[in-house]
């Protein structure tokens, strides 16, 4: 059985649809980062850098429990487990961790920047604005120019990379994107939305995701709160 401590966010839902499409047997622990739970001792034994998602397999390797942080390294431990969206042959594996890589590094970092400064900054910083969205456009750009070469990321064939980056893309409206510019991403988006297992993944706590409205959960997420030694 794995426990997975997560909330309903890209990164949360990259790992809810990985076990998902492997049809892994799993418990959720709701970690709810609009009240500060990722700062509670026991979540940081098991994610020392405050950010969900982690897991606890007690069917490890060789039958021993294991603990693991970051979404990236999750989804391939996930796939060593299921033997599944991981390619066995050792370029497709590279390119597949190579397109990992590229969500891990820009996707994420940079589409997060430009959701915050255009949705949740207190204040609206033109520059920063710009910049964001300027670089999501260009994201979307080099992803949309990939997939005018293969049906997948890495790939003809749907893999962790796909997984990993599919989420961060459905707040497109937010990230200043109009999809319609990019037709070979929205192609790829289409279909990975219409997949069964992710349905299912990002339903996974949706349910108990509330809109950040109030100062307090403002405060934790973006405020001092982040940067307290513990």
């Amino acid at each position: 059985m794995i426990d997975v401590y997560s909330w309903a966010t890209p990164n949360g839902h990259k790992v809810h649809i990985m076990l998902e499409e492997c049809a892994l047997r799993y418990t959720v622990h709701p970690v709810d980062i609009g009240a500060g739970d990722q700062f509670k001792p026991a979540f940081l034994a098991i994610s020392p850098n405050n950010k969900i998602p982690a897991i606890k397999d007690s069917d490890g390797p060789d039958g021993k429990p294991i603990s693991l942080f970051e979404s990236g390294a999750i989804l391939i431990y996930l796939a060593s487990k299921a033997g599944r969206f991981l390619p066995s042959d050792v370029a497709g594996k590279y390119k597949a961790l190579e397109w990992l890589m590229f969500q891990m590094a820009s996707v994420g970092p940079m589409l997060g920047q430009a959701h915050h400064f255009r949705v949740y900054a207190p204040e609206k910083l033109e520059y920063a604005i710009q910049r964001y969205t300027n670089e999501a456009k260009r994201l979307y750009h080099v992803i949309d120019r990939r997939l005018a070469q293969s049906e997948y990321l890495a790939s003809n064939e749907y893999s962790i990379a796909d997984i990993a980056t599919w989420p961060w893309t459905r707040s497109w409206k937010n990230q200043g994107v109009d999809v319609a510019e990019y037709p070979h991403f929205k192609r790829w988006f289409d279909a990975i939305e219409g997949r069964p297992a992710v349905k299912r993944g990002v339903e996974v706590l949706a349910n108990a995701r509330k809109p950040i409205t109030d100062e307090k959960a403002r405060e934790i997420l973006f405020g001092a709160t982040q940067y307290q030694r513990r």
